[in-house]
């Protein structure tokens, strides 16, 4: 893997992690390629983990602890702000490469290499990661199917070129949630690539969205994240039956439809730009007939022929 041009560092956003975050430590710290600077940002924890932080940032020069206002609730603009809060410390040095890394992840020791390498391979690459295996349930990771979108990035992990995090502004301190899904897109909207490498993939160590919800309330407030972020009806609707084929059968994906409905019916306040929206919208509806496309190839149009290709081009 060549990263010999490449410098990454580091921000977690951290809220009572004593369980998870040591585990995490240790797996940057054994990394082949280890980062050039590391900010944990201890969002007001009230247990131990500012303490494991600090044993191993006297270890470790490059990792820092910087500690947030005490509060009392867990919301997604919190872990924004922290992260933003965390940038601040970084960007006056020089790097090219930053990454958001969820305080309950962990992975094999070449596991940032393998991700930085491929900001050498592709330099219209703006953000990568990898699928997360949650490592509770031993369930696959949600993009072994042939539909999965392998250009979404997911939040877990999400390494950004320099260049793409600062044009995107970072993320949007969004108290609902999908922060890390607006920086990718907007990424994309952006003229950057954007991909997720199957080849590997770390290990999640929190039910994802279970801080706050039980599981199904995780569905529901999903599909309400689908309505904000300015989801197609349609696209949505066929998201929410394609989940009823995963645990729990049916009723999560019933619980997906009904938090996008409840969203629609309320009327829920879109945090995200027109702009957004309509380039959002307007990827759904190729990836819609892609999947069309693949299911009922006999239904495609046919391709022109050399001949009508060339009486066409002869008319105008």
């Amino acid at each position: 893997m060549n990263t010999s041009r490449l410098s990454y560092v580091l921000v977690t956003p951290a809220r009572n992690e004593e369980a998870l975050i040591e585990n995490t430590i240790r797996s940057v710290a054994a990394q082949t390629l280890l980062p050039k600077k590391w900010v944990i940002v201890s969002d007001g924890s009230t247990d131990r983990t500012d303490e494991i932080v600090q044993r191993y940032a006297a270890q470790h020069s490059w990792i820092e602890l910087v500690r947030m206002p005490d509060r009392r609730d867990r919301t997604f603009a919190a872990k924004a702000n922290c992260f933003n809060a965390g940038y601040e410390r970084l960007k006056s040095l020089e790097f090219d490469v930053i990454g958001n890394l969820d305080a309950d992840i962990t992975f094999e020791p070449d596991y940032l290499e393998f991700l930085t390498s491929k900001f050498v391979d592709n330099p219209k690459l703006g953000v990568t990661g990898t699928p997360f295996v949650e490592s509770d349930t031993g369930n696959n990771h949600s993009y072994g199917h042939q539909f999965a979108n392998l250009e979404h990035v997911s939040g877990a992990c999400q390494l950004f070129r320099r260049k793409c995090f600062e044009q995107v502004g970072g993320y949007i301190p969004i108290k609902g949630g999908a922060i890390d899904w607006i920086a990718v897109t907007t990424a994309r909207m952006r003229g950057w690539q954007t991909r997720t490498y199957v080849e590997k993939s770390c290990s999640h160590h929190r039910q994802l969205g279970t801080g706050n919800d039980n599981p199904l309330m995780v569905r529901f407030r999903y599909g309400q994240k689908a309505y904000y972020v300015g989801g197609h009806p349609l696209w949505e609707l066929l998201r929410g039956c394609f989940q009823m084929k995963d645990r729990p059968y049916l009723i999560g994906g019933l619980y997906f439809l009904s938090g996008f409905l409840w969203a629609m019916i309320t009327r829920m306040k879109r945090p995200v730009s027109q702009e957004l929206i309509a380039f959002h919208r307007g990827e759904q509806m190729v990836r819609l007939r892609k999947v069309f496309g693949r299911l009922f190839p006999f239904a495609r149009p046919a391709e022109p022929t050399p001949e009508k290709v060339a009486a066409r081009a002869s008319q105008t």
